[in-house]
């Protein structure tokens, strides 16, 4: 299966980053997502979309509850996302610890008991925290991600409160939980990618995403890793998947853009690490065009398949 990490769709305008054009919504994610995108020469799908609310829309705005009804209120579209399409969404819980530390921790825990939400999303920069120094403001809901077996994703790649490394202290502090770098430490503000890379070098509960990376890097930093940490995200919006899954599928090809990396592990990396570490069951890829076919008339496609050539 292929699992997207990283996506936000929503039902308003985001409140910060402004894109144009109409509010990017679940249904219309579900259309992006149903692509297909070529793979090895074979239509697929991404199966899976882990999704959480834009993060400025989780920033308190004047007239917007506080504490809990306040976290309640901008996670509830990503809650009807997930009550209405189970089969390919994966609730992402998006913490704001100005909500309140100990309000986030019980709303954490409500949205996983009560929605089988199966993440967690950090972003320091959007809400204005130095993760190094504010660890009481983390501790309360990391504990509850290391008794539920929550994944969190943490958003890197630019300063000042969201380079890779400043997020070291809680990771050492938790280290039964597991942490995904997104966007491997590369935003449009920073390069911070080798920080990523000795991060999860070191830490064997630490995770590369790979939307984001540099192609070049990605060929690098994949064959020092072990295969089953690095997993593939993709920002959308405003990115589009396609060119994300390309820049993991260029390592099947021999060197230097590629690895010679067998289909098996191009697998685990659009999905298959995702999916052990969601707790799902990981699937080989397609071996035929004719199989690959019959994947994309699952439950919610609506592709029409690929003649084959």
């Amino acid at each position: 299966m292929i699992i997207d990490t990283h996506m936000h769709p929503t039902n308003i305008v985001d409140q910060a980053w402004r894109h144009d054009g109409e509010p990017f919504t679940g249904e219309r994610t579900i259309e992006m997502m149903n692509g297909p995108y070529m793979i090895n020469g074979k239509p697929r799908r991404i199966d899976y979309g882990c999704i959480m609310p834009p993060p400025g829309n989780s920033v308190w705005q004047d007239g917007m509850p506080g504490g809990r009804e306040g976290i309640r209120k901008y996670m509830a579209y990503i809650t009807e996302l997930v009550q209405r399409y189970p089969d390919r969404f994966i609730g992402n819980f998006m913490y704001n610890p100005r909500f309140g530390p100990e309000n986030g921790a019980k709303e954490l825990e409500f949205h996983v008991k009560e929605y089988g939400y199966k993440m967690m999303k950090l972003h320091a920069n959007m809400h204005a925290y130095r993760p190094d120094r504010a660890l009481d403001w983390l501790r309360p809901v990391l504990r509850v991600c290391d008794e539920l077996g929550v994944v969190v994703l943490i958003h890197t790649g630019d300063g000042p409160y969201s380079i890779p490394t400043q997020f070291y202290p809680i990771i050492r502090e938790f280290r039964d939980v597991n942490f995904i770098l997104a966007h491997f430490g590369v935003q449009t503000g920073g390069v911070y990618c080798f920080e990523a890379l000795y991060m999860i070098l070191d830490s064997p509960n630490v995770y590369g995403e790979s939307g984001w990376l540099l192609q070049s890097r990605i060929v690098e930093f994949a064959q020092q890793m072990e295969r089953h940490q690095l997993v593939f995200g993709t920002d959308s919006p405003p990115n589009e998947p396609g060119m994300w899954a390309r820049e993991l599928e260029v390592l099947c090809g021999p060197p230097p853009q590629g690895m010679n990396l067998s289909e098996e592990d191009l697998e685990g990396y659009l999905g298959n690490n995702m999916a052990k570490l969601l707790g799902l069951k990981p699937t080989p890829p397609p071996r035929t065009m004719e199989e690959a076919q019959a994947r994309l008339l699952d439950t919610y496609a609506t592709v029409d398949p690929v003649p084959a050539s």
